[in-house]
Protein backbone atom coordinates (compact mmCIF):
# COMPACT_ATOMS: atom_id res chain seq x y z
CA UNK A 1 0.00 0.00 0.00
CA UNK A 2 1.37 3.51 -1.27
CA UNK A 3 2.00 6.31 1.81
CA UNK A 4 1.55 10.14 0.59
CA UNK A 5 2.44 13.65 2.45
CA UNK A 6 1.27 16.56 2.28
CA UNK A 7 3.47 19.93 1.59
CA UNK A 8 3.81 23.07 3.95
CA UNK A 9 6.08 25.44 4.04
CA UNK A 10 8.55 23.13 1.32
CA UNK A 11 8.44 20.40 3.53
CA UNK A 12 6.76 16.63 3.19
CA UNK A 13 5.35 15.36 6.34
CA UNK A 14 2.58 13.34 7.63
CA UNK A 15 -0.76 14.47 8.85
CA UNK A 16 -1.64 15.08 11.94
CA UNK A 17 -4.21 12.09 11.16
CA UNK A 18 -4.24 9.81 8.09
CA UNK A 19 -6.73 7.77 6.41
CA UNK A 20 -7.12 5.54 3.33
CA UNK A 21 -7.64 6.13 0.03
CA UNK A 22 -10.21 2.99 -2.10
CA UNK A 23 -9.30 2.33 -5.55
CA UNK A 24 -13.06 2.24 -7.45
CA UNK A 25 -12.12 -0.48 -10.20
CA UNK A 26 -11.94 -2.72 -7.18
CA UNK A 27 -13.37 -1.50 -4.24
CA UNK A 28 -10.16 -1.96 -2.29
CA UNK A 29 -8.08 0.19 -0.26
CA UNK A 30 -4.92 1.05 -1.86
CA UNK A 31 -3.43 3.90 -0.57
CA UNK A 32 -2.76 5.87 3.16
CA UNK A 33 -3.46 9.74 3.29
CA UNK A 34 -2.40 12.53 5.13
CA UNK A 35 -5.29 14.64 6.82
CA UNK A 36 -4.95 18.09 7.88
CA UNK A 37 -6.71 19.44 10.65
CA UNK A 38 -7.10 22.43 12.21
CA UNK A 39 -3.33 22.81 13.53
CA UNK A 40 -1.95 22.06 10.03
CA UNK A 41 -4.20 24.00 8.15
CA UNK A 42 -3.38 26.90 10.35
CA UNK A 43 0.03 25.98 9.60
CA UNK A 44 -0.32 25.94 6.03
CA UNK A 45 -2.09 29.36 5.82
CA UNK A 46 0.50 30.85 7.98
CA UNK A 47 3.39 30.04 5.73
CA UNK A 48 1.17 30.99 3.09
CA UNK A 49 1.27 34.72 4.86
CA UNK A 50 5.10 34.25 5.50
CA UNK A 51 5.89 33.23 2.01
CA UNK A 52 4.01 36.44 0.73
CA UNK A 53 6.05 39.02 3.07
CA UNK A 54 9.38 37.12 2.78
CA UNK A 55 11.69 38.89 -0.03
CA UNK A 56 12.42 35.64 -1.36
CA UNK A 57 9.15 35.80 -2.79
CA UNK A 58 8.29 39.43 -2.78
CA UNK A 59 11.64 40.39 -3.93
CA UNK A 60 10.85 38.61 -7.66
CA UNK A 61 10.33 40.25 -10.66
CA UNK A 62 7.12 39.50 -12.44
CA UNK A 63 9.82 37.91 -15.11
CA UNK A 64 10.90 36.05 -12.58
CA UNK A 65 7.57 34.40 -11.50
CA UNK A 66 7.04 33.94 -14.92
CA UNK A 67 9.95 31.29 -15.33
CA UNK A 68 9.07 29.40 -12.29
CA UNK A 69 5.74 28.73 -13.79
CA UNK A 70 7.67 27.65 -17.34
CA UNK A 71 9.30 25.75 -14.99
CA UNK A 72 6.74 24.17 -13.23
CA UNK A 73 4.83 23.31 -16.77
CA UNK A 74 7.64 21.98 -18.13
CA UNK A 75 7.70 19.23 -14.98
CA UNK A 76 4.21 18.49 -15.66
CA UNK A 77 4.83 17.98 -19.30
CA UNK A 78 7.62 15.27 -18.23
CA UNK A 79 5.73 13.60 -15.52
CA UNK A 80 2.51 13.27 -17.08
CA UNK A 81 2.21 9.87 -17.59
CA UNK A 82 2.78 8.90 -13.93
CA UNK A 83 0.46 11.63 -12.70
CA UNK A 84 -1.80 9.89 -14.95
CA UNK A 85 -1.61 6.58 -13.44
CA UNK A 86 -2.27 7.90 -9.88
CA UNK A 87 -5.36 9.73 -10.76
CA UNK A 88 -6.67 6.42 -12.73
CA UNK A 89 -5.87 4.47 -9.74
CA UNK A 90 -7.07 6.94 -7.81
CA UNK A 91 -10.48 8.11 -9.05
CA UNK A 92 -11.35 5.52 -11.71
CA UNK A 93 -10.92 7.58 -14.83
CA UNK A 94 -9.44 5.52 -17.73
CA UNK A 95 -5.89 5.73 -18.26
CA UNK A 96 -6.81 7.39 -21.91
CA UNK A 97 -7.78 10.18 -21.01
CA UNK A 98 -5.88 10.90 -17.96
CA UNK A 99 -2.32 10.94 -19.96
CA UNK A 100 -4.10 13.15 -22.28
CA UNK A 101 -5.11 15.51 -20.40
CA UNK A 102 -2.43 16.37 -17.83
CA UNK A 103 -0.33 16.47 -20.56
CA UNK A 104 -1.95 19.51 -21.92
CA UNK A 105 -2.18 21.08 -18.48
CA UNK A 106 1.16 22.41 -18.71
CA UNK A 107 0.01 24.38 -21.49
CA UNK A 108 -1.77 26.01 -18.58
CA UNK A 109 0.92 26.89 -16.80
CA UNK A 110 2.94 28.37 -19.70
CA UNK A 111 -0.42 30.64 -20.30
CA UNK A 112 -0.11 32.16 -17.27
CA UNK A 113 3.91 32.08 -16.93
CA UNK A 114 3.57 34.26 -20.24
CA UNK A 115 0.98 36.56 -18.27
CA UNK A 116 2.79 37.04 -15.25
CA UNK A 117 5.47 40.40 -16.69
CA UNK A 118 2.23 41.57 -18.68
CA UNK A 119 -0.16 42.82 -16.37
CA UNK A 120 0.34 46.81 -16.33
CA UNK A 121 -0.92 49.79 -14.36
CA UNK A 122 -2.48 53.18 -16.13
CA UNK A 123 -1.64 56.89 -15.85
CA UNK A 124 -5.05 58.11 -15.17
CA UNK A 125 -5.64 61.84 -16.66
CA UNK A 126 -7.52 63.58 -14.10
CA UNK A 127 -8.77 67.13 -13.50
CA UNK A 128 -6.16 68.09 -11.42
CA UNK A 129 -3.03 69.84 -13.24
CA UNK A 130 -0.48 69.68 -10.09
CA UNK A 131 -1.21 65.86 -9.85
CA UNK A 132 0.36 62.55 -11.18
CA UNK A 133 -2.49 59.61 -10.89
CA UNK A 134 -1.69 56.19 -11.79
CA UNK A 135 -2.85 52.77 -10.82
CA UNK A 136 -0.91 49.77 -9.90
CA UNK A 137 -1.88 45.61 -9.46
CA UNK A 138 -0.36 43.75 -6.16
CA UNK A 139 -0.76 40.74 -5.59
CA UNK A 140 -4.58 40.00 -3.34
CA UNK A 141 -2.52 37.79 -0.41
CA UNK A 142 -3.10 34.46 0.26
CA UNK A 143 -5.45 32.02 -1.72
CA UNK A 144 -6.91 29.06 -0.72
CA UNK A 145 -7.48 27.18 -3.81
CA UNK A 146 -10.04 23.92 -3.01
CA UNK A 147 -10.42 21.66 -5.99
CA UNK A 148 -12.76 18.18 -6.60
CA UNK A 149 -11.11 14.87 -7.69
CA UNK A 150 -12.37 15.35 -11.20
CA UNK A 151 -10.06 16.74 -13.42
CA UNK A 152 -7.95 17.96 -11.01
CA UNK A 153 -4.78 18.78 -12.18
CA UNK A 154 -6.61 20.98 -14.54
CA UNK A 155 -9.01 22.30 -11.99
CA UNK A 156 -5.73 23.36 -9.66
CA UNK A 157 -3.83 24.88 -12.30
CA UNK A 158 -6.55 27.77 -13.30
CA UNK A 159 -6.55 28.77 -9.64
CA UNK A 160 -2.55 28.30 -9.00
CA UNK A 161 -1.07 29.71 -11.95
CA UNK A 162 -2.84 32.93 -12.37
CA UNK A 163 -2.41 33.41 -8.71
CA UNK A 164 1.35 32.84 -8.74
CA UNK A 165 1.68 34.84 -12.02
CA UNK A 166 0.35 37.94 -9.75
CA UNK A 167 2.67 37.36 -7.34
CA UNK A 168 0.21 35.71 -4.20
CA UNK A 169 0.87 32.30 -2.35
CA UNK A 170 -1.38 29.73 -2.16
CA UNK A 171 -2.76 26.86 0.49
CA UNK A 172 -4.07 23.83 -2.24
CA UNK A 173 -6.65 21.70 -0.85
CA UNK A 174 -6.72 18.53 -2.63
CA UNK A 175 -10.04 16.71 -2.18
CA UNK A 176 -10.10 14.21 0.36
CA UNK A 177 -11.55 12.01 -2.49
CA UNK A 178 -8.80 11.09 -4.21
CA UNK A 179 -6.03 13.37 -3.46
CA UNK A 180 -3.04 11.03 -4.54
CA UNK A 181 -2.35 13.12 -8.05
CA UNK A 182 -2.00 16.54 -6.51
CA UNK A 183 0.13 15.04 -3.44
CA UNK A 184 2.55 13.72 -6.30
CA UNK A 185 2.17 17.18 -7.89
CA UNK A 186 3.86 18.79 -4.92
CA UNK A 187 7.13 16.82 -5.42
CA UNK A 188 7.43 18.75 -8.97
CA UNK A 189 6.18 21.84 -7.37
CA UNK A 190 9.67 21.40 -4.86
CA UNK A 191 11.74 20.64 -7.87
CA UNK A 192 10.28 23.63 -10.22
CA UNK A 193 12.41 25.78 -6.79
CA UNK A 194 9.43 27.67 -5.85
CA UNK A 195 10.50 29.24 -2.38
CA UNK A 196 9.08 27.28 0.64
CA UNK A 197 5.44 28.48 1.61
CA UNK A 198 4.73 29.71 -1.74
CA UNK A 199 2.72 26.53 -2.47
CA UNK A 200 1.16 24.68 -0.09
CA UNK A 201 -0.67 21.30 -0.95
CA UNK A 202 -2.70 20.19 2.06
CA UNK A 203 -5.56 17.31 2.11
CA UNK A 204 -8.85 16.87 4.97
CA UNK A 205 -12.10 16.72 5.33
CA UNK A 206 -14.33 19.74 4.79
CA UNK A 207 -15.91 19.96 8.58
CA UNK A 208 -12.34 21.04 9.92
CA UNK A 209 -9.87 21.51 7.34
CA UNK A 210 -12.59 22.87 4.58
CA UNK A 211 -13.98 25.30 7.20
CA UNK A 212 -10.40 26.42 9.37
CA UNK A 213 -8.81 26.55 5.63
CA UNK A 214 -11.75 29.36 3.92
CA UNK A 215 -12.49 30.63 7.21
CA UNK A 216 -9.14 31.99 8.13
CA UNK A 217 -8.23 35.40 8.82
CA UNK A 218 -5.36 35.73 7.01
CA UNK A 219 -6.68 34.06 3.52
CA UNK A 220 -7.60 36.97 0.53
CA UNK A 221 -9.12 34.82 -1.71
CA UNK A 222 -11.38 31.65 -1.98
CA UNK A 223 -11.21 29.81 -5.48
CA UNK A 224 -13.72 26.73 -4.99
CA UNK A 225 -14.54 24.54 -7.39
CA UNK A 226 -17.30 21.62 -6.16
CA UNK A 227 -20.82 21.18 -5.46
CA UNK A 228 -23.20 24.15 -4.47
CA UNK A 229 -24.21 22.68 -0.95
CA UNK A 230 -20.41 23.06 0.13
CA UNK A 231 -20.14 26.20 -1.55
CA UNK A 232 -22.92 27.71 0.63
CA UNK A 233 -20.76 26.70 3.63
CA UNK A 234 -17.69 28.32 2.03
CA UNK A 235 -19.51 31.26 1.75
CA UNK A 236 -20.68 31.52 5.07
CA UNK A 237 -17.29 30.82 6.13
CA UNK A 238 -15.94 33.73 4.09
CA UNK A 239 -18.33 36.11 6.24
CA UNK A 240 -15.74 35.72 9.14
CA UNK A 241 -12.87 37.25 6.70
CA UNK A 242 -14.50 39.02 4.40
CA UNK A 243 -12.15 36.68 1.36
CA UNK A 244 -13.04 37.49 -2.32
CA UNK A 245 -14.76 34.73 -4.01
CA UNK A 246 -14.71 32.58 -7.17
CA UNK A 247 -17.14 29.55 -7.16
CA UNK A 248 -17.71 27.19 -10.15
CA UNK A 249 -20.45 24.81 -8.74
CA UNK A 250 -21.25 22.18 -11.73
CA UNK A 251 -24.35 22.15 -14.27
CA UNK A 252 -27.18 20.29 -15.91
CA UNK A 253 -25.98 21.33 -19.53
CA UNK A 254 -28.16 21.14 -21.93
CA UNK A 255 -27.20 19.69 -25.84
CA UNK A 256 -29.67 21.01 -28.58
CA UNK A 257 -29.77 19.29 -31.94
CA UNK A 258 -31.95 20.55 -34.93
CA UNK A 259 -33.06 18.82 -37.67
CA UNK A 260 -30.71 20.33 -40.19
CA UNK A 261 -27.36 19.24 -38.10
CA UNK A 262 -24.80 16.79 -39.30
CA UNK A 263 -26.26 13.66 -37.46
CA UNK A 264 -23.30 11.53 -37.17
CA UNK A 265 -21.67 14.43 -35.96
CA UNK A 266 -23.95 15.22 -33.44
CA UNK A 267 -24.28 11.63 -32.21
CA UNK A 268 -20.51 11.24 -31.34
CA UNK A 269 -20.38 15.20 -29.92
CA UNK A 270 -23.02 13.90 -27.55
CA UNK A 271 -21.45 10.34 -26.59
CA UNK A 272 -18.45 12.37 -25.76
CA UNK A 273 -20.41 14.72 -23.85
CA UNK A 274 -22.38 12.29 -21.39
CA UNK A 275 -20.14 9.23 -21.33
CA UNK A 276 -16.74 10.44 -21.68
CA UNK A 277 -15.14 10.27 -17.95
CA UNK A 278 -18.15 8.35 -16.82
CA UNK A 279 -20.36 11.30 -17.30
CA UNK A 280 -17.99 13.37 -14.29
CA UNK A 281 -17.61 16.39 -15.55
CA UNK A 282 -19.05 19.68 -14.91
CA UNK A 283 -19.90 19.97 -18.11
CA UNK A 284 -21.37 17.33 -18.81
CA UNK A 285 -24.54 17.46 -21.35
CA UNK A 286 -26.56 15.46 -19.60
CA UNK A 287 -30.10 16.60 -20.86
CA UNK A 288 -30.67 16.20 -25.01
CA UNK A 289 -33.11 18.52 -26.84
CA UNK A 290 -33.90 17.13 -30.27
CA UNK A 291 -35.89 18.65 -32.95
CA UNK A 292 -38.96 16.44 -33.45
CA UNK A 293 -38.08 15.59 -36.94
CA UNK A 294 -35.34 13.91 -36.07
CA UNK A 295 -35.74 12.75 -32.88
CA UNK A 296 -35.99 9.07 -33.87
CA UNK A 297 -33.34 9.13 -36.50
CA UNK A 298 -30.65 10.99 -33.61
CA UNK A 299 -31.62 8.58 -30.98
CA UNK A 300 -31.24 5.52 -32.30
CA UNK A 301 -27.38 6.11 -33.60
CA UNK A 302 -27.06 7.15 -29.72
CA UNK A 303 -28.49 4.21 -28.36
CA UNK A 304 -26.46 2.05 -30.54
CA UNK A 305 -23.42 3.78 -30.10
CA UNK A 306 -23.54 4.01 -26.14
CA UNK A 307 -24.24 -0.21 -25.95
CA UNK A 308 -20.88 -0.60 -27.83
CA UNK A 309 -19.60 1.45 -25.74
CA UNK A 310 -16.48 -0.61 -23.89
CA UNK A 311 -16.74 -0.67 -20.06
CA UNK A 312 -13.20 -1.35 -18.33
CA UNK A 313 -10.47 -1.43 -15.86
CA UNK A 314 -9.21 2.05 -15.91
CA UNK A 315 -6.00 1.81 -17.03
CA UNK A 316 -6.74 -0.68 -19.73
CA UNK A 317 -6.09 1.40 -23.25
CA UNK A 318 -8.96 -0.23 -24.63
CA UNK A 319 -11.36 1.10 -22.09
CA UNK A 320 -13.63 3.83 -22.98
CA UNK A 321 -15.66 4.02 -20.01
CA UNK A 322 -14.96 2.75 -16.33
CA UNK A 323 -15.78 3.20 -12.91
CA UNK A 324 -17.87 5.97 -10.66
CA UNK A 325 -15.12 7.40 -7.99
CA UNK A 326 -17.24 6.78 -5.26
CA UNK A 327 -20.02 4.24 -3.97
CA UNK A 328 -21.82 6.89 -3.00
CA UNK A 329 -22.38 8.54 -6.26
CA UNK A 330 -23.24 5.68 -7.77
CA UNK A 331 -26.02 4.70 -5.13
CA UNK A 332 -27.50 8.43 -5.99
CA UNK A 333 -27.61 7.75 -9.73
CA UNK A 334 -29.71 4.76 -9.29
CA UNK A 335 -31.75 6.16 -6.65
CA UNK A 336 -32.50 9.42 -9.51
CA UNK A 337 -33.38 6.88 -12.10
CA UNK A 338 -35.57 4.96 -10.08
CA UNK A 339 -37.31 8.09 -9.52
CA UNK A 340 -37.14 9.15 -12.85
CA UNK A 341 -38.82 6.16 -13.80
CA UNK A 342 -41.74 6.42 -11.59
CA UNK A 343 -42.02 9.96 -12.85
CA UNK A 344 -42.80 8.45 -16.23
CA UNK A 345 -39.52 8.60 -18.05
CA UNK A 346 -38.86 5.28 -20.15
CA UNK A 347 -35.38 3.54 -20.21
CA UNK A 348 -34.28 3.08 -23.18
CA UNK A 349 -30.69 1.34 -22.52
CA UNK A 350 -28.44 0.89 -19.54
CA UNK A 351 -30.15 1.90 -16.32
CA UNK A 352 -28.03 -1.17 -13.79
CA UNK A 353 -24.75 -2.18 -13.11
CA UNK A 354 -22.87 -4.29 -15.20
CA UNK A 355 -22.44 -8.02 -14.51
CA UNK A 356 -19.19 -8.78 -16.01
CA UNK A 357 -17.03 -6.13 -14.08
CA UNK A 358 -15.45 -6.66 -10.11
CA UNK A 359 -18.68 -5.94 -7.89
CA UNK A 360 -17.24 -4.34 -5.37
CA UNK A 361 -15.77 -1.72 -8.34
CA UNK A 362 -18.13 1.34 -8.84
CA UNK A 363 -19.19 0.47 -12.18
CA UNK A 364 -22.67 1.68 -14.11
CA UNK A 365 -23.62 1.31 -17.36
CA UNK A 366 -23.95 4.01 -19.78
CA UNK A 367 -27.83 4.76 -19.48
CA UNK A 368 -30.20 6.87 -21.85
CA UNK A 369 -33.83 7.35 -20.58
CA UNK A 370 -36.46 9.11 -22.80
CA UNK A 371 -38.02 12.13 -20.69
CA UNK A 372 -40.56 13.15 -22.87
CA UNK A 373 -43.48 15.18 -21.04
CA UNK A 374 -42.23 14.55 -17.48
CA UNK A 375 -40.89 15.50 -14.99
CA UNK A 376 -38.33 13.35 -14.58
CA UNK A 377 -35.40 14.45 -11.81
CA UNK A 378 -32.94 13.40 -14.47
CA UNK A 379 -33.80 16.20 -15.84
CA UNK A 380 -33.32 18.76 -13.20
CA UNK A 381 -30.50 17.26 -11.37
CA UNK A 382 -26.96 16.70 -11.46
CA UNK A 383 -26.12 13.30 -11.22
CA UNK A 384 -22.18 12.95 -11.77
CA UNK A 385 -22.88 9.91 -14.27
CA UNK A 386 -23.36 8.40 -17.18
CA UNK A 387 -26.70 8.99 -17.51
CA UNK A 388 -28.39 10.92 -20.43
CA UNK A 389 -32.45 12.46 -20.20
CA UNK A 390 -33.44 12.78 -23.83
CA UNK A 391 -36.39 15.65 -24.63
CA UNK A 392 -37.72 16.85 -27.47
CA UNK A 393 -38.52 20.50 -28.69
CA UNK A 394 -40.14 21.87 -31.97
CA UNK A 395 -38.55 25.48 -32.92
CA UNK A 396 -36.13 27.67 -31.49
CA UNK A 397 -38.54 29.00 -29.03
CA UNK A 398 -38.98 25.73 -27.40
CA UNK A 399 -35.57 24.87 -27.40
CA UNK A 400 -34.52 28.00 -25.24
CA UNK A 401 -37.18 27.41 -23.01
CA UNK A 402 -36.59 23.95 -22.43
CA UNK A 403 -33.01 24.74 -22.11
CA UNK A 404 -32.82 27.42 -19.41
CA UNK A 405 -35.58 25.60 -17.27
CA UNK A 406 -32.46 24.72 -15.06
CA UNK A 407 -31.36 26.83 -11.84
CA UNK A 408 -27.53 25.93 -13.59
CA UNK A 409 -26.00 27.54 -16.37
CA UNK A 410 -22.93 26.37 -16.84
CA UNK A 411 -22.35 24.98 -20.56
CA UNK A 412 -24.18 23.89 -23.97
CA UNK A 413 -24.01 22.55 -26.91
CA UNK A 414 -25.96 23.75 -30.13
CA UNK A 415 -26.06 21.48 -33.36
CA UNK A 416 -27.30 23.75 -36.60
CA UNK A 417 -25.54 24.24 -40.11
CA UNK A 418 -27.91 27.44 -39.77
CA UNK A 419 -25.39 30.62 -39.23
CA UNK A 420 -28.41 32.96 -38.84
CA UNK A 421 -29.85 30.24 -36.68
CA UNK A 422 -26.42 29.76 -34.50
CA UNK A 423 -26.57 33.50 -33.70
CA UNK A 424 -29.64 33.60 -32.31
CA UNK A 425 -29.65 30.97 -30.11
CA UNK A 426 -25.67 31.73 -28.57
CA UNK A 427 -27.28 35.26 -27.36
CA UNK A 428 -30.65 33.56 -26.20
CA UNK A 429 -29.11 30.33 -24.41
CA UNK A 430 -27.70 30.84 -20.89
CA UNK A 431 -24.83 29.72 -19.78
CA UNK A 432 -21.25 30.61 -19.73
CA UNK A 433 -19.94 28.70 -22.67
CA UNK A 434 -21.74 27.60 -25.88
CA UNK A 435 -20.25 24.72 -27.84
CA UNK A 436 -21.79 24.73 -31.17
CA UNK A 437 -21.13 21.85 -33.69
CA UNK A 438 -18.87 20.16 -30.91
CA UNK A 439 -18.33 19.67 -27.36
CA UNK A 440 -15.83 19.40 -24.73
CA UNK A 441 -13.19 21.61 -25.60
CA UNK A 442 -10.51 23.89 -23.89
CA UNK A 443 -7.74 26.18 -23.88
CA UNK A 444 -5.96 28.20 -21.92
CA UNK A 445 -7.27 31.37 -23.05
CA UNK A 446 -10.27 31.15 -22.93
CA UNK A 447 -12.91 31.61 -19.94
CA UNK A 448 -14.31 28.85 -17.95
CA UNK A 449 -17.80 29.77 -15.56
CA UNK A 450 -21.46 30.21 -15.75
CA UNK A 451 -24.61 31.37 -14.54
CA UNK A 452 -26.74 30.99 -11.13
CA UNK A 453 -26.26 28.09 -9.35
CA UNK A 454 -22.74 27.28 -11.43
CA UNK A 455 -21.56 30.19 -9.27
CA UNK A 456 -19.62 33.00 -10.25
CA UNK A 457 -16.40 34.58 -11.93
CA UNK A 458 -14.83 32.84 -14.91
CA UNK A 459 -11.04 30.45 -14.77
CA UNK A 460 -8.67 30.86 -17.44
CA UNK A 461 -8.36 34.00 -19.90
CA UNK A 462 -6.53 37.12 -19.44
CA UNK A 463 -9.14 37.79 -17.17
CA UNK A 464 -8.94 35.79 -14.28
CA UNK A 465 -5.74 37.18 -13.17
CA UNK A 466 -7.19 40.07 -12.34
CA UNK A 467 -9.26 38.20 -10.09
CA UNK A 468 -5.92 37.60 -7.85
CA UNK A 469 -4.64 41.49 -8.14
CA UNK A 470 -5.64 44.55 -6.07
CA UNK A 471 -5.68 47.74 -8.12
CA UNK A 472 -3.70 50.36 -5.76
CA UNK A 473 -4.73 53.77 -6.32
CA UNK A 474 -1.50 56.45 -5.98
CA UNK A 475 -1.64 60.34 -6.16
CA UNK A 476 1.67 62.31 -6.31
CA UNK A 477 1.40 65.94 -5.77
CA UNK A 478 3.80 67.70 -8.09
CA UNK A 479 4.22 71.27 -7.46
CA UNK A 480 6.23 72.98 -5.35
CA UNK A 481 3.79 75.31 -3.88
CA UNK A 482 2.59 74.66 -0.33
CA UNK A 483 -0.39 72.93 0.02
CA UNK A 484 -3.62 75.08 0.56
CA UNK A 485 -6.50 75.23 2.45
CA UNK A 486 -6.74 72.00 4.50
CA UNK A 487 -10.32 72.21 5.42
CA UNK A 488 -11.68 72.11 1.45
CA UNK A 489 -11.30 68.84 -0.17
CA UNK A 490 -9.17 68.82 -3.47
Amino acid sequence: MKTFHYYIDGRFEDGEARFDSVDPSTGEVWANMPEARTADTDRAVRAADRALNDAAWRGLTAAARGKLLYRLGDLIEQHASDLADLETQDTGKIVRETKAQIAYVAEYYRYFAGLADKIEGRVVPVDKKDMDATTHNEPIGVVAAIVPWNSQLFLSAVKIAPAIAAGCTVVLKASEEAPAPLLAFAKLVHEAGFPPGVINIITGFGAECGRVLTSHPLVARVAFTGGPETARHVVRNTADNFAHLTLELGGKSPVMVFDDADLDSAANAIIASIFAATGQSCVAGSRLLIQRGVYDDLLARIVEKAKRIRIGVPSDFATEMGPLATRQQRDKIERVVAESLEAGATLITGGAVPQDMPQKGNYYLPTILDCRNTSASALTEELFGPVLAVSVFDDEDDAVAQANSTRFGLASGLFTRDIGRTSRMVKRIRAGIVWVNTYRVIAPSMPFGGYGDTGYGREGGVASIYDYLRTKSVWIYTSDEPIGDPFVMR
